[in-house]
């Protein structure tokens, strides 16, 4: 199985032609025929064309000529960012037979420019909305480590097939959490970039001042890769900003020596498992040994974290789904009876799942005449005061070291209907969205039950670099980033 081996060694095998690339789509496709029915990682498979694109770029180096960066490994990509021709429905039934007409600018920077190949569209939870993947149109995504258990969200498809050994890489995108949720509970590395980082141009959005496109894989030099590709001002999105970009990969094995690692005593809280802050303690302690300085901070705003978030949360996806009524975007519903207010009304009443219609209506009514200051102004105030506590721990620190995730996976179905308590999960992702800082999330270690437990770096403003770093070198020390699940009874 070559499907055992990181994205950069393949590439490598590729290059000196010891394995050709339609080999490796092939053997991909194989595990997702033989894996997918019982993670359903993918909403639509593109075997055809991923098999087509692999003939042509193995004929390609045959003739000597040059291929991207990439050399057409595949790629996972979530339903909610545009790839041409291919349905993009962001998991939604309002969104069915939705195919752009153009690339999101990752996509062409991955697809077109540097040769990675889309092998299909990872699920997720409906417009992004939602920690576990479970309020999908297609059903829910299953982590493979346990079937019975959730792959977190909301790009938990991109999260599970690379735990899977269906993908090398994944993209998500992240508004509170939802690169790294999945990448915790699933046991794989997934970064959400600074806002401005990456372009989100082609990103169907849910809430525009929060969410960022980035790379998932199984290991950090893998998505330092990734993200190498993906970064930088695109002249097609205005929240991108006009830095270099760091050349990641030349300053993975850097040395820590002396550098600032902050823990946040709040992180480590009431509801953290214990588990779980033995497991994030031990990496902590391994990255003291190897140089680094370890500083106890306080963020003492970090309680209003969760209202703070999912009052901007909703309040811009009020907005932003507005466009969805079956005549602008999305289908209509078949019967066009009453009047047109009435006809937009059933649509999105019928195509639009509970989550988005609870968000939808809690962001209207924040937004609403005599409640706009009340709720929406204050939680940008809130905002505020929480980009000021990281500012402060920055001006002394390097980076922030906790738990990504407070537990570890929990099972599907055991907080769908409990939504206050499922947004309480994202209580440890959500500050570095509201802050628009870069946040690691790598496997550090495996409870009782055999599941991942996630372990977050916390970065200052564009400097992805310095947590790739410290990701890299804990990585090495902890060599575990290996170890995929078995699949008992699904292989």
């Amino acid at each position: 199985m070559e499907n055992h081996y990181m994205a950069h060694e393949l590439i490598e095998k590729i290059k000196d032609k010891e394995i050709k690339i339609e080999e490796i789509i092939q053997e991909y496709l194989d595990i997702i025929k033989e894996t997918d029915g019982s993670v359903n990682s993918f909403t639509h498979l593109h075997e055809k064309d991923a098999l087509k694109k692999a003939k042509r770029l193995d004929d390609q180096i045959n003739k000597g000529k040059h291929i991207g960066k990439l050399s057409g490994l595949p790629i996972g990509i979530k339903g909610c960012i545009c790839i041409k021709d291919s349905p993009t429905t962001c998991c939604s039934r309002i969104l069915e037979g939705f195919n752009p007409p153009y690339n999101a600018t990752v996509a062409d920077r991955l697809l077109e420019k540097e040769d990675a190949i889309c092998i299909g569209r990872t699920n997720m939870d409906e417009f992004a909305m939602g920690g576990s993947t479970e309020t999908s149109c297609y059903g829910p995504t299953r982590n493979p480590w346990d079937l019975e258990r959730v792959a977190g969200g909301s790009s938990g498809g991109s999260g599970s097939c690379i735990a899977t050994g269906q993908s090398a890489f994944g993209l998500g995108s992240d508004t509170g959490g939802s690169i790294r949720s999945p990448a915790s509970y699933c046991g794989v590395v997934g970064l959400k970039p600074t806002y401005g980082r990456v372009s989100r141009y082609g990103l169907i959005s849910y809430a525009n001042s929060l969410e960022q496109i980035g790379p998932m894989a199984k290991c950090v030099k893998d998505c330092a890769l990734l993200l190498q590709i993906i970064a930088g001002h695109d002249e097609l999105d205005s929240t991108t900003v006009k830095l270099d970009v760091d050349d990641y990969w030349s300053h993975l094995n850097d040395s820590i020596e002396n550098k600032v690692i902050a823990i946040p005593k709040e992180f480590f809280g009431e509801g953290v498992d214990n588990t779980v802050k033995e497991k994030v303690d031990k990496s902590i302690s391994i990255l003291e040994g190897l140089g680094a300085k370890i500083k106890e901070v306080s963020f003492p705003h970090l309680e209003y974290t969760i209202p703070t978030y999912y009052l901007i949360a909703m309040s811009e996806a009020s907005s932003n789904l507005a466009r969805f009524d079956g005549l602008r975007h999305g289908e209509m519903i078949d019967e066009l009876k009453g009047d047109v207010f009435d006809v937009f009304s059933r649509t999105r009443g019928e195509r639009f799942g509970m989550e988005v219609r609870r968000r939808i209506m809690l962001g209207s009514y924040a937004l609403s005449a005599g409640y706009y200051d009340m709720f929406y102004i204050k939680a940008l105030k809130v905002r505020t005061l929480i980009i000021n506590d990281f500012k402060k721990v920055f001006k002394t620190c390097d980076a922030i070291a906790c738990p990504t995730m407070p537990t570890t996976a929990f099972k599907l179905g055991e907080l769908l209907d409990d939504p206050l308590q499922m947004y309480l999960m994202d209580v440890l992702t959500c500050p570095a969205n509201l802050a628009g800082l870069p946040a690691l999330s790598m496997p550090c270690g495996f409870d009782n039950k055999g599941l991942p437990i996630g372990f977050q770096l916390i970065g200052n403003y564009f400097d992805e670099k310095t947590i790739l770093n410290i990701g890299f070198l804990l990585e090495q020390e902890l060599n575990i980033y290996t170890k995929f699940p078995s699949l008992k009874g699904v292989r």
